[in-house]
């Protein structure tokens, strides 16, 4: 089992950049896949960004390429997403989310909105 809390969400205005966090719980964080997910209002939830348990691989959603980098300390049990070059079309609630096989995500934070308004 492991516990996961996002933080840094707000809102910012086109063009800028936030960097969120998730904090697991629990000594197994490094043997998580962790990913970000978002939701958007009306909309289905989307993967955004994943990251292997070493941190060795990542992998992005095509919208967020070059903007998004996701990362991992796992000595803090944090996984982060930095966010730059922010787009109206970014606007979401953003979740962490760990997985234990790698397919699908097990577990999942409260979520932390972030708005971009132009």
């Amino acid at each position: 089992q492991v516990q996961l809390v996002e933080s840094g969400g707000g809102s910012v205005q086109v063009g800028g950049a936030l960097r969120l966090s998730c904090a697991a719980s629990g000594r197994r964080f490094s043997r998580y896949v962790m990913g970000w997910v978002r939701q958007a209002p009306g909309k289905e939830r989307e993967s955004v960004a994943a990251i292997s348990e070493s941190g060795g691989k990542t992998s992005y959603e095509d919208s967020v390429k070059g903007r998004f980098t996701i990362s991992r300390d796992n000595a803090k049990n944090t996984v982060y997403l930095q966010m730059n070059s922010l787009k109206p079309e970014d606007t979401a609630v953003y979740y962490c989310a760990a997985s234990n096989m790698g397919v699908g995500y097990d577990y999942w934070g409260q979520g932390t909105q972030v708005t971009v308004s132009s």
